[in-house]
């Protein structure tokens, strides 16, 4: 039997008893000058997390009230799309405002012992945009762009504090035994890879509310781009695991068999996950406490008085995965839609989108405008009331955001995936096209929906609508500009990244 989600059973986690509050009307914060009051924006970022995973897009057994709330209070996309379908990728074309056909970051090309290809520093980044405004800026979580002392370095890409995960492959352990605090390395107490003390996403996040704390008096844009759900499937022993464990109790999901290295001790290799007897309850556990974290970050912008001037958006990277023991079809984390990570199909890189702005943002209200991560600059600039002096395949999502009829829209969406043979999408109205095993031209094929009137791609209308695909397929090819460090067609050169982690 699935879960009740109700507020009373969320209650039953003693612990997060307190995030009910933040809704609560608190004093106005009082400014120090005559001036408008910037507005602050923090953008939270799960990994992982699918369209469906969410209470608020229609997952039944994972409480997730606080972002429930944002959304109940604030405005809810159904047609938002993530930059990629993998992490840094992703990530890059959230933060430069363009796609995977441009942005400079196409795949998880890794560097060892740890890091990524780096972000160069020649391109202006969401972080760099609000500095020229005057704001303080932080990002506390994944990065995965670039290693400490590279011209990707967060603190090089314009933020003046990073806490966190430096390299994705580091990132796939909750207890490593150290992160990164801007160039200095910061070693976790009891953890040393063969034990278990120190759970690495809640230091991070107390480093976010500690920044909030320090920033109260400026105006900041931080950036919580947390490490949940992704792999590996472990959760802290607390009193959210222990609810799920007794919902899931005669149905905990198949274990997980770690691969050799895959368990904590001696021989732990990084970048592997840990075994999980227990998959449901410490996958839907990892959930809620994102969740915990979100009703934490609300209820210290109550503390402050910024709950009025904070502009909170919560997403995620990209569609739901299936490694370490996740089961996504039996949380239907994909919301009913085709695919899941690595696809192109709407289940790879359709996610949730919420934000929430009291008195600028209206409330309950949801958006049906085309959008995507490299809107986030566009939208930022209209924000702050300047011209986005950048290349940009974005538009700015102000309007829809704020209730108002949104003139300007897209007119095509792009994306390309550089593993399993090479992919791309890209969607124009109500169709899409997606040209599968790209570096393969013998295998090569294209595939054609009409995502209104089929949202779960079932109906491949290539065949019946030749006109159609190849008019999508000729703008697809205009949108790919060869990047010589991701080759991607096969005349571009041999592709001469290293191994392919998974993200």
């Amino acid at each position: 039997m699935r879960a009740i989600k109700t507020i009373t059973h969320f209650f039953i986690f003693g612990a997060l008893v307190v995030l009910g509050m933040w809704g609560c009307k608190s004093p106005s914060r009082v400014s120090k000058s005559s001036e408008p009051q910037k507005l602050n924006v923090i953008y939270i970022l799960a990994d992982d997390l699918g369209y469906g995973d969410l209470g608020c897009y229609g997952q039944e057994y994972i409480l997730t009230p606080n972002i429930d709330r944002l959304a109940a209070k604030g405005v809810k996309f159904n047609y938002h799309y993530s930059g990629s379908t993998v992490c840094a990728p992703s990530r890059s074309a959230l933060l430069t405002g363009l796609h995977t056909g441009h942005t400079p970051i196409r795949g998880n090309k890794e560097y060892f012992p740890e890091g990524q290809e780096p972000m160069p520093d020649t391109v202006l980044t969401t972080a760099k945009l609000f500095k020229s405004k005057g704001y303080v800026t932080g990002a506390f979580g994944k990065w995965g762009l670039g290693f400490i002392g590279t011209t990707g370095d967060a603190t090089n890409q314009g933020f003046d504090e990073f806490f966190g995960y430096n390299c994705q492959r580091e990132a796939h352990r909750y207890y490593p035994d150290h992160l990164w605090h801007n160039q200095q390395k910061v070693d976790l107490p009891g953890n040393d890879l063969t034990t278990t003390e120190t759970y690495a996403q809640d230091v991070i996040h107390e480093k976010a509310l500690d920044f909030i704390d320090a920033k109260k008096d400026s105006a900041f844009y931080l950036f919580l781009p947390y490490v949940g759900p992704h792999a590996e499937i472990l959760a802290p022993e607390d009193s959210i695991l222990d609810y799920y464990r007794e919902v899931f109790r005669d149905n905990p999901g198949e274990p997980y068999v770690a691969k050799e290295g895959g368990d904590y001790g001696p021989d732990m290799i990084i970048g592997r996950y840990c075994s999980q007897p227990e998959p449901r309850a410490h996958f839907a556990a990892m959930v809620t406490r994102i969740d915990q974290y979100v009703g934490e970050v609300m209820a210290k912008l109550e503390e402050h008085g910024l709950t009025e001037n904070t502009l909170v958006i919560f997403t995620s990277d990209n569609g739901p995965h299936q490694e370490g023991g996740a089961d996504p079809d039996f949380f239907n984390s994909s919301g009913d839609l085709r695919g899941y990570k690595r696809d192109l199909y709407e289940g790879g890189v359709r996610v949730p989108f919420v934000a929430h702005l009291p008195g600028k943002v209206p409330a309950g209200i949801e958006s049906n405008t085309l959008s995507a991560f490299w809107d986030m600059n566009a939208t930022y600039a209209d924000m702050l009331g300047i011209t986005l002096d950048a290349p940009t395949d974005g538009i700015s999502i102000w309007p829809s955001m704020t209730g108002k009829p949104q003139k300007n829209t897209h007119d095509v969406l792009y994306w390309e995936f550089h593993e399993r043979g090479g992919r791309q999408a890209l969607r124009k109205g109500d169709f899409k096209l997606v040209k599968l095993q790209v570096k393969n031209p013998k295998k090569t094929r294209l595939e054609l929906y009409n995502v209104v009137e089929d949202p779960f791609e079932k109906n491949d209308l290539s065949e019946e609508m030749p006109a159609k695909r190849e008019e999508l397929h000729t703008l697809l090819l205009a949108q790919h500009k060869t990047n010589q460090t991701f080759p991607f067609y096969p005349e571009e050169g041999k592709d001469n990244s290293k191994p392919y982690y998974v993200d």
